[in-house]
C-alpha cells in the first residue's frame, strides 16, 4: 500500500526524474555508446540515480522500522519483504546496486550491454519503486 510521500521521499523523486532526463539526453547524443565523454555522463547519472533509489529505500526501511539492512541492496530486499515492493522490482533494484558499486568503485569495466538495458528499459524499475512508494517518477 502505499505511503503518504514526505519531503525527502520527494526530493529524492526528484533527483531521479532529473537524472534520467539527462541519462536518456546522453544515450540520444550517442546512441552506439561510443564516446567517453557521452558514456561517462550517462554513467555518473545513473550512479546518482541508484543512490537516489538506495536512499528512498533505506530511509522507508529506517522511517516504518522494517529492519536493519546488511548492505545497500538488502534495503530492497525488506521492503519486499514488507510488501512495499514485488520480488522482482527488489531484484532488479539490487542489481542496479551493483551496477553503481563497479561503476562507482570501478571495480571491473563496465558491462556495455548492462549499460543499454538501463538506458532502454531498465530505468524504469526506479519508476515502480517511486509508485510504490507512493511518489511520482516521470522523466
Amino acid at each position: 500500500m502505499p505511503m503518504p510521500p514526505d519531503d525527502i521521499l520527494l526530493n529524492k523523486a526528484a533527483i531521479i526524474e532529473r537524472c534520467v532526463r539527462r541519462m536518456l539526453e546522453e544515450a540520444g547524443a550517442c546512441p552506439r555508446l561510443d564516446d567517453f565523454t557521452h558514456v561517462d555522463a550517462l554513467t555518473l547519472n545513473i550512479e546518482r540515480a541508484c543512490q537516489a533509489a538506495i536512499d528512498m529505500a533505506m530511509h522507508v526501511v529506517a522511517d516504518r522500522h522494517l529492519g536493519v539492512p546488511q548492505s545497500t541492496a538488502d534495503a530492497f530486499l525488506l521492503l519486499e519483504r514488507a510488501g512495499l515492493v514485488s520480488a522482482p522490482l527488489a531484484a532488479a533494484l539490487c542489481g542496479m546496486v551493483g551496477f553503481r558499486n563497479v561503476a562507482v568503485h570501478q571495480y571491473e569495466d563496465l558491462d556495455m550491454a548492462v549499460l543499454r538495458w538501463i538506458v532502454d528499459s531498465g530505468y524504469r524499475d526506479w519508476i515502480r519503486l517511486g509508485e510504490a512508494l507512493g511518489v511520482s517518477i516521470r522523466p
